[in-house]
């Protein structure tokens, strides 16, 4: 597939799979903090939904990279990954997280997810 654009950052992520279920199940409230209705209502359609959050969770952490900003630039909640009708996964931005892509000139964005039975992981280009 083609895209527009010139690479401007590149972030990954990696989530432990079982610490996650295990901070997931302690606080229960964190799903609601750091992922979207839309998140959530997608992973709980799944017969195990941290696999789903769990990647998400890495896309959003990679999207921080890829700006090279740190945790607190935006709410984690800013960050959505959506499934496209193929099931390629796409991010849309809102919020602080829009603000700071528009002050470093992204336009686009590439994600790819995958995850095994152990952890799940994320890889995010922003494109001018």
């Amino acid at each position: 597939m083609p895209f527009a654009g010139a690479p401007l950052g590149m972030g990954v992520d990696l989530v432990d799979m079982e610490r996650f279920r295990q901070v997931l199940q302690r606080r229960p409230s964190m799903s609601e903090r750091v992922f979207t209705p839309g998140e959530r209502e997608y992973a709980g359609s799944l017969a195990d939904p941290v696999p789903s959050l769990a990647a998400r969770f890495a896309a959003k952490e990679a999207v921080m990279k890829a700006m090279g900003v740190g945790l607190g630039a935006f709410a984690f909640h800013e960050v959505e990954v959506r499934r496209l009708p193929s099931g390629q996964p796409e991010l849309v931005l809102s919020g602080a997280a829009v603000r700071l892509a528009a002050e470093r000139a992204v336009g686009s964005w590439l994600v790819s997810l995958t995850h095994t039975a152990t952890a799940a992981a994320a890889v995010v280009l922003a494109l001018s």
